[in-house]
């Protein structure tokens, strides 16, 4: 049975440290079976005979299913509870790219990826659902960060141990070997899935409240939605083009230049923990997202109009990452404080959907600004995403304070209209 709210106040240190690292273990494997793919794919055209366009579509498809199901599953999750699907999808994913091993054609690469999509599409709902319910508020921040740090982690290995193993192995024993590590980790959840408790379900229908639809729908969840899409176009400009930018630009050298989008890469994967930190300590989230944004916006927009020697760089685009990663924990916690009671899963689905679909729109816009040779635009433009993104955060939090404060109203009303003391509405 679900716990109540107030259940995990007194959780000890060490509960939640195994809580986060079942969670995080299987959010680290879903962003490593997504970045899994691309290296296989020389393999996969000498074996199959196909484009790299075909070959691209394998990524694509997991990619946009799993954007495409959040929504639909955080529903399923709200009604039905989060540890189901969250051992059912790990499950479906993992097996879906030890299936491939087997595959008699490239058709068959392209359904499994789609079934792997689809058992992705739990995690981010399911996982925020759990960590909300399951970890002491006091370390709700933390929580959340190494969530979105082992996912970072996932995405950041899976390319090299792939290659890695290509040395020694064909490529269809690295996918079975690669899938199968999913299954202990699912009886691993299994064993311990006492410890994960469920979100606590309201306890009645609020009178004139809103539908599921309703809230995704509402002001406040789609300026949530608009401000993590945004901020996802940004970064991906930023990890796609910075290379090439760079280069046009300046005439940075390619060591150089990958330095520097390395530098972003690792400041963006450590600097949330250092919001993760922040969160935890602090109810002053909205002015800390505000203040590290307009700094990584600041530092992009230099990097684009401000020569710079090659030596500082690398520094500079070290620190836009970092302040544009720790923003991005305390912007999980102002999202689950907006949350109505037992709805984190199609919240959290819908939101966080905006992440992979900014980063499917973005490529090809920015690059056709190179193209058109218009590449001085790039950086500039990623800046004034991130400023666009600022409008939509502060927006969502003053329409989320505003609905906090009515659904707080609600139940004085609702009992004084019982006693018949206010005509009903």
């Amino acid at each position: 049975m679900a716990e109540t709210p107030g259940a995990t106040a007194a959780a000890p240190p060490a509960r939640d440290a195994r809580i986060i690292a079942l969670i995080g273990t299987g959010h680290f494997l879903s962003h490593f079976y997504m970045l899994c793919l691309p290296p296989l794919f020389l393999a996969w055209r000498d074996e199959f005979g196909v484009s790299f366009a075909a070959l691209g579509l394998a990524v694509a498809l997991m990619a946009a299913v799993t954007a495409a199901l959040q929504t639909p599953v955080g529903f399923l999750v709200d009604r039905h509870g989060a540890r189901p699907f969250l051992v059912g999808g790990t499950l479906l994913m993992a097996l879906s790219i030890s299936a491939m091993a087997f595959a008699p054609g490239y058709w068959a690469i392209l359904l499994l990826a789609v079934l792997s999509g689809v058992g992705n599409s739990v995690i981010h709902p399911a996982d925020y659902a759990i960590l909300g319910a399951s970890i002491d508020k006091s370390r709700i921040g933390r929580a959340f960060a190494l969530h979105t740090f082992t996912g970072n982690l996932g995405f950041a290995t899976a390319p090299p141990v792939v290659a890695a193993m290509l040395l020694g192995m064909d490529w269809r024993w690295v996918l079975l070997v690669l899938g199968l590590l999913g299954v202990p980790v699912v009886a691993a959840i299994l064993w311990q899935s006492r410890i994960l408790q469920d979100q606590a379900r309201p306890r009645a229908a609020v009178a004139g409240g809103p539908t599921g639809r309703e809230l995704l729908m509402s002001r406040t969840m789609l300026l949530f939605f608009a401000f993590f899409l945004l901020s996802a176009m940004a970064g991906t400009a930023m990890q796609t083009f910075a290379i090439a930018v760079l280069g046009k630009l300046w005439g940075t050298p390619v060591a150089v230049a990958s330095l520097a989008l390395t530098g972003y890469m690792m400041g963006a994967t450590g600097g949330v923990l250092i919001g993760g930190w922040f969160a935890d300590r602090s109810a002053r989230h909205l002015p800390f997202v505000l203040v590290l944004t307009l700094a990584a916006a600041g530092l992009i927009l230099a990097l684009g109009v401000v020569p710079m020697p090659d030596w500082l760089l690398p520094a500079v685009a070290l620190a836009a990452g970092l302040a544009l990663g720790a923003s991005r924990t305390p912007r999980d916690v102002m999202l689950k404080e907006a949350s109505p009671p037992g709805q984190m899963g199609k919240v959290f689905g819908f939101v966080s959907a905006g992440l992979p679909l900014g980063g499917a729109i973005t490529p090809v816009p920015f690059g056709f600004l190179i193209d058109i040779g218009l590449a001085w635009l790039v950086f500039p433009a990623a800046a004034g995403l991130l400023l666009l993104s600022l409008l939509c955060m502060g927006g969502a939090q003053g329409a989320a304070r505003a609905e906090r404060e009515r659904r707080a109203a609600r139940p004085g009303r609702e009992e004084r209209e019982a006693r018949g003391a206010v005509p009903a509405e």
